[in-house]
């Protein structure tokens, strides 16, 4: 019996432990929604609404690659700043990206994503996108060599207007460029 409950608990951690997710921070009063695009052959994933000042935190499949993006509430559904993910993508790490491609002219929807470690941390190293657009740390066109990657599997994506006190990245995390995310070692 004993050995049975400590299979089942071992198998439990394991889970967790691999869980993916992304915690979306709301960061003003603004209701948004949050869409999601699965890329072929994942997992669909439903839309989000966080309430303004709010956090939710959403799990999502081992491999799972996609993209999300937000629109305020009382405003017209329109692709915005998209947070991109590859979770357990080459060599098991986790490739992300604020990307501006689609529409760098949304200012109010997704702004960073990093991993939850560095949540409290004053200074975020291993972040992508910035507080105010434009800026140096976002991916503006594809061949941008902009997307950061992590061993992590846990990373938060920030909406809306932060408060006047954060700071980011000044030290340079690792970047990779795109053809690494799809697991293509060469250009």
């Amino acid at each position: 019996m004993r050995f049975t409950q400590f299979v089942a608990y071992a198998a439990g951690a394991a889970s967790l432990a691999s869980a993916n997710s992304l915690t979306f921070i709301n960061q003003d009063s603004t209701t948004r929604h949050i869409v999601f695009t699965a890329s072929a052959g994942h997992e669909p994933v439903d839309t989000l609404t966080i309430t303004g000042n709010d956090q939710q935190k959403l799990e999502f499949p081992v491999g799972w690659v996609g993209n999300a993006y937000s629109y305020s509430e009382g405003k017209d559904n329109v692709v915005g700043m998209l947070a991109e993910v590859t979770f357990q993508g080459w060599n098991g790490i986790t490739y992300y990206d604020v990307s501006a491609i689609v529409n760098p002219y949304d200012h109010e929807g997704v702004k960073q994503m990093y991993p939850s470690t560095e949540l409290q941390a004053t200074e975020k190293v291993s972040v992508s996108g910035c507080t105010n657009f434009p800026c140096g740390t976002a991916y503006y066109v594809p061949d941008d060599i902009q997307t950061v990657t992590t061993y992590e599997t846990d990373l938060v994506v920030t909406l809306g207007n932060p408060p006047d006190d954060v700071a980011s990245r000044e030290a340079q995390p690792e970047l990779v460029p795109r053809h690494y995310v799809l697991g293509k070692l060469s250009a």
